[in-house]
């Protein structure tokens, strides 16, 4: 009974890593295309304010994807924390970078798009009079915050790897001597 309970929860417990993993990966791979290849592409090949108004829809609908993608993963640290056994140093520290990155997004998409897009609508011109000067600080801030999210997603993936071979007995490589 009591073997059957632990693969049950073994079993838990790597199909929640499995969702992790998908999920921050989702998540650090939108943020590297569109920071990357997308925004950069589209503000040098579409003329203004056509650019500026498809990024606007661009970054808020990837928003939610990254806010959906930080509840999911948030969810599953919290759930590794619950049933994945003892709970180590590198364990607090992968849930902190993950509720950071999760807070970055959530500023991201709930008050820098909103405003960046508010601020455009608007007719805010980046560095350009009062309104195109805040334009020019929240968008700095989003780019800041991007940059923000992708270095702890990576701990954060890295971290989560490091979990789960300490759980996996990895065979051994007989060695010649």
């Amino acid at each position: 009974m009591q073997s059957d309970r632990r693969d049950h929860v073994a079993r838990l417990v790597v199909l929640v890593s499995v969702v992790y993993a998908l999920a921050v990966s989702m998540w650090l791979g939108g943020l590297v295309v569109l920071g990357a290849v997308v925004a950069p592409t589209v503000f040098r090949i579409v003329p203004a304010p056509t650019s500026a108004d498809a990024m606007t829809v661009v970054f808020g609908r990837f928003d939610r994807v990254a806010m959906t993608c930080a509840a999911v993963a948030l969810v599953a640290e919290a759930t590794l924390a619950a049933r994945g056994g003892r709970v180590r140093r590198t364990d607090l520290l992968r849930g902190a970078f993950a509720a950071g990155a999760a807070a970055l997004a959530i500023a991201v998409g709930a008050w820098l798009s909103p405003g960046i897009a508010s601020l455009h609508r608007g007719g805010a011109v980046r560095g350009y009079a009062e309104s195109g000067l805040a334009l020019e600080r929240l968008h700095r801030l989003a780019e800041t915050a991007g940059k923000g999210q992708v270095a702890l997603l990576v701990a954060v993936l890295v971290l989560l790897l490091f979990r789960v071979a300490r759980r996996v007995d990895l065979p051994r490589i007989p060695s010649d001597h």
